[in-house]
């Protein structure tokens, strides 16, 4: 069954065909994940400066490269309603 949007409905809830599938949210997801990695090796070996430039601000980084690349037009387009 499709909704007026067309997206196909399954008791009531809306089946979305998009799951982050952009340049966006793949660029965030890789930067984030390098991230985690270099964080919890900075953890296991003692390294605060690997962990916090490695896995905090690295990860923070990662988030708003994603934001800003969906805002020039690299992530998912809105709806049109």
């Amino acid at each position: 069954m499709a909704n007026e949007s067309g997206a196909q409905t399954t008791a009531g809830t809306e089946i979305h065909n998009n799951h982050g599938q952009t340049p966006a949210a793949w660029t965030a997801v890789s930067i984030i994940m390098i991230a985690f990695v270099l964080g919890t090796i900075g953890v296991v070996i003692g390294s605060w400066p690997l962990f916090w430039v490695g896995g905090v601000a690295l990860g923070i980084i990662g988030a708003i490269t994603g934001r800003v690349m969906s805002m020039m037009g690299m992530g998912l387009k809105p709806k049109a309603s």
